[in-house]
């Protein structure tokens, strides 16, 4: 018999440990056109002139400028490839947990991972 292995993407807010009451951690934020399909998980910044977010780089990149510090978890994978969407975001008085978290690939070591740890307790959302 021959099988296939399968590799299944996160479930939707499979990142989200504990959060406070009455959905207080969550909120509706818009992902920016142009920032790909991202899966449940995703680390995400604002970007300033526009308050709509993407993944968080690693450093500032030109035009999107506040991206760069991580303030929210992506809830539902979005496909945000053409248009901008509405998704759910964790954006405050939550844990997460570390290992189901996604980053922007140009977050690519341990002190890169540490810093946006860092970030997210800065806003209420704690790394587990």
């Amino acid at each position: 018999m021959d099988m296939d292995n399968k590799t299944e993407s996160l479930r939707n807010m499979a990142a989200l440990l504990s959060e406070a009451n009455g959905h207080r951690s969550r909120e509706t934020v818009t992902i920016a056109s142009g920032a790909g399909v991202l899966a449940a998980g995703m680390v995400l910044g604002k970007i300033t002139a526009s308050a709509k977010y993407i993944p968080s780089p690693a450093a500032q990149v030109a035009g999107k400028e506040g991206a760069e510090t991580a303030t929210a978890v992506l809830g539902h994978g979005v496909d945000a490839t053409s248009a901008d969407v509405e998704a759910v975001v964790i954006a405050r008085d939550a844990e997460v947990k570390a290992a189901m978290l996604v980053y922007d690939a140009s977050v690519d070591d341990a002190t890169k991972i540490s810093a946006k740890t860092t970030q997210l307790a800065a806003v209420g959302t704690i790394v587990r």
